[in-house]
């Protein structure tokens, strides 16, 4: 399974508010969700004039050169060591810059015989602030979709047992910097894309529910023996 592949986010609508300064605060709507799939409605905040805006953008980027939507599922993750390598994202590192809010995420650790899940979360119980990366595509009727990619960089060593790749996870001071990045400062903005530390995450093992998109609510992040 991509890296990563499923999250969390049933943060309080009250509370988002009252953490970020946003432009658009009163317009949210979030329902709790505890098993977010790729080519999925998630909350993103980017940079508006002032301060930060607050929307929804399909998980799954659609360059805006694409012919049509088949890149969603195959684009939830980009490496950020290839960045200005990639022509997906060339055009986007420097210039659309996005946050996608979670309270945590799953990886799948490989046993013998299957495949056990994990849920990865903040010891604070913070959000987690994935940078990511954002486009809009125009459907041949002039539909546009604005979607988003969620960036990753190597494991810390507490999530090096479970998959070599993990989220770029950003600070609250630091999300501000990669918000408001542009072409002229990405050599000092690479500096944010390195591993969260791992004294600061939780790890422990949950259900398979969560391996069905289906299975939403709060047993999906409840801990197993």
């Amino acid at each position: 399974m991509t890296m990563c592949g499923r999250f969390t986010l049933y943060a309080d609508p009250d509370f988002i508010n009252d953490n970020f300064e946003l432009e658009n605060g009163m317009d949210l709507n979030i329902e709790p969700r505890y098993n977010i799939a790729p080519t999925q409605p998630v909350l993103t905040l980017v940079q508006g004039k002032k301060k930060m805006r607050a929307g929804y953008m399909n998980w799954g980027l659609i360059p805006s050169w694409a012919k049509d939507d088949s890149f969603a599922s195959k684009m939830i993750n980009a490496r950020s060591e290839t960045l200005q390598e990639k022509r997906s994202f060339q055009g986007l590192f420097g210039k659309r810059h996005c946050i996608v809010a979670a309270n945590g995420f799953y990886e799948w650790k490989k046993l013998e015989n299957r495949k056990q899940p994990y849920y990865i979360k903040l010891q604070n119980n913070d959000l987690m602030l994935f940078a990511g990366l954002w486009d809009r595509w125009k459907k041949s009727n002039g539909e546009e979709i604005i979607s988003c990619t969620v960036l990753t960089t190597d494991s810390n060593e507490k999530m090096k047992d479970l998959h070599d790749r993990m989220p770029v996870i950003m600070t609250r001071e630091n999300m501000s910097r990669w918000l408001q990045c542009t072409k002229a400062n990405l050599d000092e903005i690479k500096e944010l894309l390195i591993p969260y530390p791992s004294e600061a995450m939780t790890i422990y093992p949950v259900s398979t529910m969560v391996n069905k998109p289906v299975n939403d609510g709060p047993t999906c992040i409840e801990g197993i023996n």
